[in-house]
C-alpha cells in the first residue's frame, strides 16, 4: 500500500543540523547533498524510538537481522536470490568501497571510474593506494552510457572498476546487457568490478534496475555489490551499508575482513535499514510518486523559465543533471547560482571533465521550494557576469 508523504515544514527543516539545511544561511535553497526533504518512515521512526527507550545504542552484533532483511527485499523487489550469498555490513558504501579496494588493488594500480560520476569516487580510490583512471561515458544522442570499447581499452592497464549502478548524476541504471559485457570484459583483462547500488531502492516504476551480481554467472563469480537504505530512506547519517558476494572468491575476501569493518556499523544504521527493507516500501513508494511528480513540474518549469538548459529525465533517484552551457554562465554555473540567485547546487566540475558548465540539482523537495528554485535560478541575465 501507498503511504501518502507530505515535506516537513520549512520551520522543521531550517532546524535540522545536518548538512543539507546546516551548510548555508536561511536565504539560500539548499539543493545541493543528497538528502531528502520529507519526514522519517514511521517504520524507522519506530525502531529508533524503541531502541532509545530500551538504551540499545551499543555495537552492532555479528548476528543481527540485516542481512535477512535484504535477503527479503532483493527477492521481493527485484527478483534478486541472496539467500547464499556473503553479506558484509560496514559504516557506509565509501567505506565498503575502500575496503574492497584495499584487498584486490597493490598500491599505484589504476582503478577504472566511469564519468561524470559521483565525486568521492576520486578520492576513494586514492584513499585505497590507487589511481583513478577515468573513462568518460559515451553520448549515444539518447542519453550518456557505459563506452564499452573504452572500457575494453581501459581494462588492459586497470585493476579493479568502480561502477555506480544507477549511476548518479545521471540517475540511469545499466542495462542487463550492458552489465553482462562490462562482466565479460573485466573477466578477460582481470578486472574486479565494484557495484555502487546505493539509488537501486529509486528506481522509478516504469524503469528495471538490474544488480550487477545478477547481470551474468560471470558476474555473479567475480564481483561484489555494495547496497544502503541510506540514500532511498533518508538515513545516511545513522551510518549502515552492506558489502554483497555471490561468488567464492569475493566471499572469502569479505569473510577475511577483520571483525572491525562490521563494527564500524551504526548500531541505529543497522536497525533503521531492517526497518527500511522490512516495512518501508508503502513510503518509499509514495516518495517514489512524489519525485516523479517533481520531475514533471521540473520539466514544465525548464520548458517555460529555462529553454536553454538541457537534462534528461532520471529514471532512479531525486538528483537531476542540468546542462546550463546553453546559458553562457562559463564552467562553473553553480557558482553564479549560488551566489546569484542564493540556490545551492552541486558543482559538475567535481565530477569529472564532462561536468564543466553542469550543475546536479536534488529535487527531493516540495512543489514550492523547486518552483522557487527554478525562477530564483531564471532571473540571472544569460551570458557572462558583469564585472
Amino acid at each position: 500500500m501507498t503511504i501518502p508523504v507530505s515535506v516537513d515544514p520549512i520551520d522543521v527543516l531550517r532546524s535540522r543540523t545536518s548538512e543539507k539545511w546546516a551548510e548555508y544561511p536561511d536565504d539560500v535553497l539548499p539543493m545541493f547533498v543528497a538528502e531528502m526533504d520529507y519526514p522519517l518512515a514511521e517504520p524507522i521512526r519506530r525502531a529508533l524510538h524503541a531502541a532509545i527507550d530500551r538504551g540499545d545504542a551499543g555495537y552492532v552484533a555479528t548476528t543481527n537481522p540485516l542481512p535477512a532483511a535484504l535477503v527479503g527485499y532483493a527477492a521481493r523487489r527485484w527478483n534478486w536470490d541472496l539467500s547464499a550469498a556473503t553479506l558484509l555490513s560496514t559504516a557506509d558504501v565509501s567505506m565498503g568501497i575502500v575496503e574492497i579496494l584495499r584487498r584486490v588493488t597493490s598500491p599505484g594500480d589504476r582503478v577504472v571510474i566511469t564519468t561524470p560520476v559521483y565525486p568521492p569516487f576520486f578520492d576513494l580510490v586514492t584513499e585505497a593506494g590507487a589511481s583513478a583512471l577515468p573513462v568518460p561515458l559515451a553520448d549515444t544522442g539518447s542519453g550518456l552510457r557505459l563506452d564499452l570499447d573504452a572500457l575494453d581499452a581501459a581494462f588492459d592497464e586497470a585493476t579493479a572498476f568502480v561502477l555506480c549502478n544507477p549511476h548518479n548524476p545521471l540517475g540511469s541504471p545499466h542495462s542487463a546487457a550492458e552489465l553482462a559485457r562490462v562482466a565479460d570484459l573485466a573477466a578477460r583483462h582481470g578486472v574486479t568490478v565494484i557495484s555502487d547500488e546505493i539509488h537501486a531502492p529509486l528506481t522509478q516504476p516504469d524503469a528495471v534496475f538490474t544488480p550487477y551480481l545478477a547481470s551474468s554467472e560471470i558476474a555473479a563469480a567475480k564481483g561484489f555489490a555494495i547496497h544502503s537504505a541510506s540514500k532511498a530512506w533518508n538515513i545516511a547519517g545513522l551510518k549502515c551499508a552492506v558489502m554483497v558476494a555471490t561468488g567464492a572468491e569475493p566471499a572469502a575476501i569479505l569473510s577475511g575482513m577483520p571483525l572491525e569493518v562490521t563494527w564500524r556499523t551504526g548500531q541505529f544504521g543497522m536497525l533503521a535499514s531492517t526497518a527500511a527493507y522490512t516495512d518501508g516500501q508503502g513510503w518509499l513508494d509514495s516518495v517514489l510518486d512524489a519525485l516523479a511528480s517533481n520531475l514533471d513540474l521540473l520539466d514544465e518549469l525548464l520548458r517555460t523559465h529555462l529553454p536553454e538548459v538541457g537534462w534528461r529525465r532520471p529514471a532512479a533517484g531525486y538528483l537531476v543533471w542540468l546542462d546550463f552551457r546553453g546559458r553562457g554562465w562559463g564552467d562553473d554555473p553553480a557558482e553564479r547560482i549560488l551566489r546569484e540567485a542564493g540556490v545551492a547546487l552541486s558543482s559538475g566540475l567535481g565530477f569529472g571533465d564532462l561536468g564543466v558548465g553542469y550543475a546536479r540539482m536534488n529535487i527531493a523537495c516540495s512543489a514550492e521550494l523547486l518552483e522557487e528554485a527554478v525562477l530564483r535560478i531564471a532571473a540571472i541575465s544569460p551570458g557572462p557576469a558583469a564585472e
